[in-house]
């Protein structure tokens, strides 16, 4: 927190993702690099093991926090990385305030649940990324349907 202090200090803006990035496919790589051309600096904020397993069911997630956290951290785009346990990354955006945060084309503006939050201290939600025709749900019926 202190760092994006700094940061801003600079003059430099800050855009927010999140998600459960539970095996990174094309879709993933797409959000984020549509969130990064939103603002200078972009956190993801990735949901923690036991949150993954209340949204996505008992068998996810497929890679544990740790490892899912590594791999976004190395993604190009990527300048900060922090899981949280909430279902809802309504409080992580209320301590961050991001400038920017942004959602993947499976909603509009309208549908993003945090939208009021950001909006509230006059941030800015947009949706980014390709068409949402990629998901890691497919990716696990595929592997499971292979002999």
């Amino acid at each position: 927190m202190a760092r994006l202090v700094h940061l801003r200090a600079e003059g430099k803006t800050v855009v927010l993702a999140n998600g459960c990035f539970d095996i990174l496919h094309v879709g993933h790589a797409r959000y984020l690099a549509g969130a990064a051309r939103e603002a200078d600096i972009l956190v993801v904020a990735i949901n923690d093991d036991a949150s993954v397993r209340a949204l996505k069911g008992p068998d996810r997630p497929v890679m544990d926090q740790a490892s899912r956290a590594e791999l976004v951290a190395a993604l190009r785009p990527v300048h900060f990385v922090v899981t949280f346990p909430e279902l809802s990354p309504v409080s992580l955006i209320e301590a961050i305030r991001p400038d920017v945060h942004c959602k993947g084309p499976d909603y509009t503006v309208e549908t993003v649940p945090e939208r009021a939050v950001v909006e509230a201290y006059g941030g800015r939600t947009v949706i980014v990324g390709g068409p949402k025709d990629h998901s890691t749900r497919d990716i696990v019926a595929k592997l499971r349907a292979t002999p």
